[in-house]
């Protein structure tokens, strides 16, 4: 389930680390979903600067420049079907406490200039049973020749899929626990 942020609860408290001051020529976004995966076993793929390939469904490889810590980089192939072959990213924040991630890409060869990303973790019960809502926010440049709502239709469909992919695999993960 996918939805805009709204009333109440755990969203209310990380609205402030989700909002981007996007300039004139950038669009943000809040995304949402929830996941039937405990929170400790979706943060165990989140967290994973390193591994964006074991629930990003267009990356092949992900390559560190360095250990994992606030200020590494990673340089990530990205599958074919997407207009981009690589993107180098820097990890900006990694906070095991509060469940944050916040990512900066600093270059590569696709139209996502000054992109920056947080992701947020909360737990919550879905149907009785231990669940999580991910919050994805992003700020991007909007490209010469397109207009805002392109520019941020596009990245929410990329946002969208991922969460997507992230929920079928802590879901499964999840599934195999309970057996």
């Amino acid at each position: 389930m996918d939805a805009g942020v709204g009333g109440g609860g755990a969203a209310e408290e990380f609205l402030q680390i989700h909002r981007h001051d996007s300039k004139e020529n950038q669009c943000s976004s809040v995304l949402v979903k929830h996941i039937q995966a405990p929170v400790h076993l979706v943060w165990s793929l989140v967290r994973r600067f390193d591994q964006p390939h074991k629930y990003k469904p267009f990356v092949s490889r992900c390559v560190m420049k360095g250990d994992v810590g606030i200020g590494c980089v990673r340089e990530v192939d990205v599958k074919s079907g997407l207009p981009a072959t690589t993107s180098t990213e820097r990890l900006e924040l990694l906070d095991d406490t509060d469940h944050i991630l916040g990512i900066k890409i600093l270059g590569g060869d696709h139209r996502l200039k000054n992109y920056s990303s947080v992701v947020t973790v909360h737990p919550e019960i879905i149907d009785g049973r231990a669940g999580t809502m991910v919050i994805e926010s992003f700020v991007v440049d909007v490209p010469q020749g397109n207009t805002s709502d392109e520019t941020c239709y596009f990245v929410e469909a990329l946002i969208r899929c991922n969460l997507k992919s992230l929920s079928n695999v802590c879901e499964r993960m999840a599934a195999q626990d309970r057996i």
